[in-house]
């Protein structure tokens, strides 16, 4: 049995991102939590006038995301009717990364999977700004779809690595399960950077050798230092349907995001994201 949070703002995308979960896990028990995380600044001037003196700003912030989510329950039910699924409501008023985190923790969650928030033209960006705060503060893994994706079966992932760290299975246990239940084919990339002599980089080979038993192995090394165009050019050229990576503070996530533009990534990767934590 998984347990899946969805999190939601009722917008197009982040609807999208739930529909791809559902056909992603068609096959699997889950539980899947839907929430929607409210804020003071969200109930706007407008909605005040129509308030009665009775009823609390609070009150009717979390009673109209109520009925939102139960209305989309309603309508996962009829569309995909699929006894596998259960879904939950929750409802918060707190901090974004907060709330998702205690979700986490008291529902044992083992994935979040998101929307990302599209633009168009110039203004194109791959995740809205709480997306990459999930990917960066959230304590489980985050699979982030790009708005207006549709699902398809996963037959080749990435994995890219830069080998700063040792693994163990535990980190990587939603990678290899996604692998199995794909029957997909995986790649691993070992980028070289400052740490391509560490004695990890042999260390890590030899744990995807053991552990990764499912796929097709293969292992790039790259001297090249801008690993934006070495991962991109590669998910071109191998027809990659899904990227996985490591979030580690001051590591390759972090470094993936500040070397280049959130635009340019946007254009060049518009695959699933999957972030693991350490």
């Amino acid at each position: 049995m998984k347990n899946i949070l969805l999190p939601t703002d009722f917008s197009k995308n982040s609807i999208n991102a739930i529909h791809y979960a559902l056909e992603f896990f068609k096959d699997e028990k889950c539980q899947f939590y839907i929430l929607n995380i409210q804020k003071a600044s969200s109930f706007i001037s407008d909605d005040m006038l129509v308030v009665h003196s009775s009823t609390t700003i609070y009150k009717t912030l979390i009673d109209a995301a109520k009925k939102s989510i139960a209305n989309i329950i309603t309508t996962l039910n009829k569309e995909f009717e699929n006894n596998n699924h259960q879904f939950h409501s929750i409802v918060d008023y707190d901090n974004f990364v907060d709330s998702i985190n205690q979700v986490i923790i008291k529902h044992e969650i083992d994935l979040i999977i998101m929307g990302t928030k599209g633009a168009s033209g110039i203004a194109k960006v791959l995740f809205g700004s709480n997306t990459v705060r999930v990917m960066q503060r959230c304590i489980a893994p985050v699979l982030a779809i790009p708005d207006g994706y549709k699902f398809k079966k996963i037959e080749h992932l990435a994995f890219a690595t830069t080998n700063s760290k040792c693994f163990n299975k535990g980190h990587l246990d939603i990678l290899n399960e996604i692998i199995e239940l794909n029957h997909a084919s995986a790649h691993v990339l070992h980028l070289a950077d400052k740490n391509h002599l560490l004695p990890e980089v042999q260390d890590n080979e030899d744990f995807f050798k053991t552990n990764f038993s499912v796929g097709k192995h293969e292992f790039i090394d790259t001297s090249k230092k801008d690993m934006f165009n070495v991962v991109s050019n590669y998910i071109e050229k191998h027809d990659i349907d899904m990227l996985a990576i490591m979030n580690k503070k001051h590591s390759f996530l972090e470094r993936l995001f500040t070397t280049h533009t959130v635009e340019t990534f946007a254009f060049k990767i518009n695959i699933p994201l999957l972030v693991m934590q350490y």
